[in-house]
């Protein structure tokens, strides 16, 4: 698994993943199904009613990786218990990719004259962190896009949504656990986006170059 920081052109910095997702997605698919049949609330959704991951700028794309692989790990995976072995096996599989892309997202570096330089051999601390951030900046619609995710989990946990209690309608109560197997359910629009956004556009750079 490999992750590779790139200068665009027009000075866009991101961090792109150059893996094969369609590993994970396979994975994922052995189990979707499983999944999405323990969702009853199919009229509620997380990541898919706010199209957030359709308009993210090419500036944004690491910051938001970042940001949800962090959401599924220490919300998501943390809050779903599996009882099904073969399935947790899945799940666990896909959260240890998931912890291996932060990891290795964490060391994205600059590309100086076409040559990776490791962020540590750069000098303190300090300054590595100052350029991890200019490399994995955060804008205005990357914030606002995991601030709605997060808030559509929350929505779900707490049984409400768009702003109604659904507790005065019983049949609607939802709980950790609910919120939790939606988001697992819709991990292929994660995945898929992952693809788009990293192994697409790496594949086209390399083409370019």
């Amino acid at each position: 698994m490999l992750f590779l920081c790139s200068v665009h052109t027009r000075d866009l910095r991101r961090c792109l993943i150059s893996t094969d997702v369609h590993t994970i997605e396979e994975s994922f698919r052995g189990i979707k199904k499983t999944i999405q049949a323990k969702d009853t609330f199919q009229n509620v959704t997380i990541l898919s009613p706010s199209e957030t991951l359709h308009s993210i700028k090419p500036s944004d794309v690491c910051c938001v990786t970042k940001n949800l692989l962090a959401f599924y790990m220490d919300r998501v995976f943390k809050d779903h218990l599996e009882p099904n072995p073969q399935i947790l096996r899945k799940l666990s599989s896909i959260a240890n990719s998931f912890l291996s892309m932060q990891k290795t997202l964490q060391q994205c570096v600059r590309h100086h004259n076409g040559i990776p330089s490791l962020c540590p051999l750069m000098g303190t601390v300090s300054n590595c962190s100052q350029q991890k951030q200019r490399l994995c900046h955060c804008g205005q619609e990357a914030t606002n896009a995991t601030r709605i995710i997060h808030d559509n989990y929350d929505q779900v946990r707490a049984g409400m949504r768009k702003g109604r209690f659904l507790g005065r309608f019983p049949w609607f109560q939802l709980e950790v656990r609910s919120a939790a197997i939606k988001s697992l359910g819709e991990l292929d629009i994660f995945l898929a986006w992952i693809d788009k956004h990293h192994h697409g556009t790496s594949a086209a750079e390399r083409q370019g170059t």
